[in-house]
Formats: C-alpha cells, structure tokens, sequence
C-alpha cells in the first residue's frame, strides 16, 4: 500500500510509520515529496496520476474546500481524515489511534473506489464514510 501523510501532520509520523511497515507499504510525507509550498489539487492531482494512494489527512479542509474536494473526489486516492478531536490530540494519541485502525484502514482502503473519503474516529474501532 502506498500512503501519503499530508502537511497537516509531523513528517515524523509519516518517518515513523514507514520505519515501521518497511517493506510491506511505502509511507511518505507530502513535504517531503513535494516540498513546502505544495497546494492541495497540486498534489491530489499528481498521486492520483500515478494510481492508488491512501491518504491519511488532518486537513478537513478538503472535504469542504468545493475546489479540492472535487479534486479529490474525481482522483484514485482514498482518504482517511481524522477527526476534529483526533486532529487536535497530541501526536502520541494519533499514532496510537492510527496504529489501532490500521488494519481497518487497510481493509478498507482494498474495497473502495479513489474518491472516497472515510473519517478516522477518537475512540471508536469503526470508521464512517463522509
């Protein structure tokens, strides 16, 4: 699986799990990639022409953002945004949850078409398409 962490989120986390799952899914950070300045379609529109990425986001802009949302939703990603509570945790609680839904993550990532978008929970094991 090939997943990109978004600017919203550490490079060190997107490091961090790459270290992690090294050789089973490759894990990148949008700055490092893209670099700094990068916008949003930008980049949605570049990963999405190289075929499936899983996005993990604290940008819940682009689920309202008409422009990006579009975007996103015409590409070949799937995206998991954490939610408002999760987005505002330290990064130990995000890890964490991450960690504990990435089998979910997986899963539905394999049974989805590019476009959907599912929100990453606080507490619960089940996430819920937006």
């Amino acid at each position: 699986m090939k997943v990109v962490i978004d600017e919203n989120l550490p490079p060190a986390l997107a490091r961090s799990l790459n270290a992690l799952f090294a050789g089973k899914h490759q894990i990148i950070h949008t700055r490092d990639r893209f670099g700094p300045k990068v916008t949003d379609v930008q980049w949605i529109g570049e990963l999405s022409a190289e075929g499936r990425w899983i996005v993990i986001s604290g940008d819940r802009r682009i689920t309202r953002n008409k422009t990006e949302y579009n975007a996103f939703r015409s590409s070949n990603l799937v995206g998991f945004f954490l939610s408002k509570g999760l987005n505002k945790s330290p990064i130990i609680k995000q890890m964490e949850r991450l960690l504990a839904l990435w089998q979910t993550i997986e899963t539905q990532a394999e049974i989805v078409q590019g476009g959907a978008i599912f929100e990453l929970p606080m507490t619960s094991t089940k996430i819920k398409q937006m």
